[in-house]
């Protein structure tokens, strides 16, 4: 299998990649990225001297890019993505552009190569807020910020290629993933940082919005699973079964690292903020897949990969030090 993974150099994208790898050996990896302040070389450590991956600097709105990318490929994994709802409150005409357009580009590439799969990897964010069941594949996507708005907006235009053009895609809609290789502006690496550093801990609110927390290797594992055995046309629920207020999940980090609770600081709540993400994984798990890391295992486990990796978080947090001084200023 030939496979194109736009935004490999990214947090999921180069675990997948990792995952492909390591799981098929007679796949080669095609990596498409623009190495913005979320993507690195770097995250590809150990891998990108293998013979099977090919590593392309480019931009997947940029049409030309994206044509001569897609030359010679059988399936692609669209990763890239502007992925942080913060940035895209400040502003959020890189998620427009990246998330919306830039998917255009990959679907009509993706069409005109006539490629036998495209996996489009949405979020559980394009359902808004759940209130009451969690939401199933069926339900209609009411997204509640930029972020969330371009990625359903993404999520439509997918399947509206299936619809019209036949385009082979499916679509994936995980909920938060956690792991090695995290850019440091999300919660758990941004936290574990923090505590080291015996900085205050800046909570959203009451810290009671409920997240589901899913392990990027299950992740992996489900996309694997979609890419080569879902029918085109449908889109998949990937759940973590593992729902918990932020403050139980802060509380994991800080006891794991030894430090005290009195670094937790409520801060004004961001605007839009939904208080719960919850999916039904029903569909997904019919096909086969359910995750097998158990949430404080994997939660532990990822923060003493933060912890071991503070020359990394350095690096990367350096890349984008003015949005952490103008989000965070008075928080």
């Amino acid at each position: 299998m030939q496979l194109l993974v736009t935004g490999g150099a990214g947090f999921i994208g180069s675990n997948f990649v990792r995952h492909v790898l390591r799981t098929r050996s007679d796949a080669s990896v095609r990596v498409l990225d623009k190495l913005t302040y979320a993507g690195s070389r770097e995250n590809l450590a150990g891998v990108l001297d293998d013979p099977r991956l090919e590593f392309v600097e480019g931009d997947i709105c940029d049409r030309a890019t994206i044509e001569a990318a897609m030359e010679g490929i059988q399936a692609v994994a669209h990763l890239a993505a502007e992925s942080h709802v913060d940035r895209s409150i400040i502003s959020a005409e890189a998620a427009v552009e990246t998330n919306f357009t830039g998917s255009f580009r990959v679907f009509e590439a993706a069409r005109a190569a006539e490629v036998e799969r495209v996996l489009h990897v949405s979020t559980d964010e394009v359902y808004g807020a759940c209130f009451d069941e969690p939401f199933t594949e069926d339900d209609p996507l009411n997204p509640r910020n930029p972020y969330s708005a371009t990625k359903a907006g993404a999520d439509r235009l997918a399947h509206s290629y299936f619809v019209t053009y036949g385009l082979p895609v499916i679509i994936a809609r995980p909920s938060n993933n956690y792991g090695p290789w995290q850019y440091p502006e999300k919660l758990i690496p941004f936290f574990t940082w923090r505590a080291l550093h015996d900085e205050h801990l800046p909570v959203y609110g009451d810290g009671m919005q409920i997240r589901d927390w899913l392990h990027v290797e299950d992740h992996c594992r489900a996309l694997m699973l979609l890419l080569e055995n879902a029918p085109s046309g449908e889109a998949y629920n990937i759940h973590g079964g593992n729902e918990r207020p932020n403050m139980e999940t802060i509380r994991l980090i800080i006891d794991e690292l030894g430090k005290p609770e009195s670094l937790i600081r409520h801060v004004e709540d961001r605007p839009g903020h939904d208080i719960r993400y919850a999916m039904d994984a029903s569909k997904i798990a019919a096909v086969g897949w359910k995750p097998q890391i158990e949430w404080e295992r994997g939660i532990r486990e990822t923060v003493r990969w933060f912890a071991d990796n503070l020359d990394w978080m350095q690096r990367a947090i350096a890349r984008s030090r003015d949005y952490f001084e103008q989000w965070y200023a008075g928080r």
